[in-house]
């Protein structure tokens, strides 16, 4: 009789039926995360154990102990070579990415924004890449070129592969699993540069309090999460905004009013070169300006540099009237 797989007994946890299966503990998910990035299961354990998570929803406590322990793979250097930890994994496809343009007018007034995220992986989205050769950045395709970027224009993006080809290659079973998986939710709380704000952005409402909650379960970065325009850190301003922070142990809820009465259409399509003549102040669109500004000052409020929605908008949009028009 062949032996047990020692991966096993977590897809028994996961699996064992409605009133048999349970959620991890975070020592149970750290530990089963490790085994998953060492690659020490089978493909069939891999997709047994992302679908029943999926099916399940990963609870709070889940998260932490599955970030702690791709942190912990990826030996991160503990120093923060980053103020603002900014992901970036789903997409755009109603929008063109403004939220480009935020952590650009971020790095501009010298806050160090590290922006990283996926690619790909769903036909018909704009990922953050496409629109920053035009705006003349590089991709970074190591750590050491993003620290370098970040030392030199305060701003670096990285894809997932830079980080871990590992987490890359489980993120992309998706067109194989049909559905989204954990590490789409744990893959924009790696801060890879360690810095001690970040930024976050779901499109399900149910997760919010995911990320917020396995924030302060963790306790080492403050974070603001909301649901951002498809997904990504980008506020809608035809909506009410409800920003979640954890901050010191802390979590509470914000509201933002929306700022416009009336809902704007979509672009009727997105091109990945209209960021660059939009900074240059060459086009004018309300909507775009107003979601580049309100979402520049969700970073503000939470990196205390304001003590309210309203002054932190204020600060955004002069920072937008006074940007670096040439630099870009």
């Amino acid at each position: 009789m062949q032996e047990e797989h020692p991966f096993a007994p977590f897809i028994r946890i996961l699996g064992k039926g409605k009133n048999g299966s349970r959620s991890f503990t975070i020592d149970e998910a750290y530990e089963a995360m490790t085994m998953v990035l060492e690659d020490k299961v089978t493909a069939e354990q891999l997709g047994a154990f992302l679908m029943l998570l999926r099916v399940k929803e990963e609870t709070p406590e889940e998260v932490a102990g599955f970030v702690r322990a791709i942190r912990n793979y990826l030996k991160q250097d503990k120093t923060p070579h980053a103020d603002l930890d900014w992901s970036s994994y789903a997409g755009k496809r109603r929008h063109s990415p403004w939220y480009v343009l935020s952590a650009l007018l971020l790095a501009d007034n010298d806050i160090r924004v590290c922006m990283h995220g996926a690619e790909g992986h769903t036909p018909g989205r704009m990922y953050t890449s496409e629109v920053l050769k035009p705006l003349g950045i590089e991709v970074s395709d190591t750590l050491d070129h993003a620290k370098d970027q970040i030392a030199k224009n305060n701003f670096c993006y990285m894809p997932l592969q830079t980080i871990s080809e590992r987490l890359k290659d489980i993120l992309e079973l998706r067109p194989y699993l049909g559905l989204r998986s954990p590490l789409h939710t744990v893959g924009r709380m790696i801060n890879p540069l360690h810095a001690p704000y970040s930024i976050q952005a779901i499109f399900h409402p149910g997760y919010q309090v995911v990320h917020q909650e396995a924030a302060n379960i963790m306790n080492e970065e403050e974070i603001a999460v909301f649901k951002g325009e498809a997904g990504e850190v980008e506020r809608n301003p035809d909506t009410k905004c409800v920003v979640s922070y954890a901050v010191a142990g802390k979590t509470w809820d914000e509201e933002w009013e929306p700022m416009f009465t009336r809902r704007h259409v979509k672009e009727s399509s997105l091109d990945e070169e209209r960021l660059v003549p939009f900074w240059r102040g060459e086009q004018e669109d309300e909507y775009a300006t107003a979601a580049i500004t309100g979402t520049t000052a969700i970073a503000l409020r939470l990196m205390n540099k304001a003590e309210t929605p309203e002054q932190a908008l204020e600060m955004a949009q002069d920072m937008w009237t006074n940007r670096d028009k040439t630099r870009h």
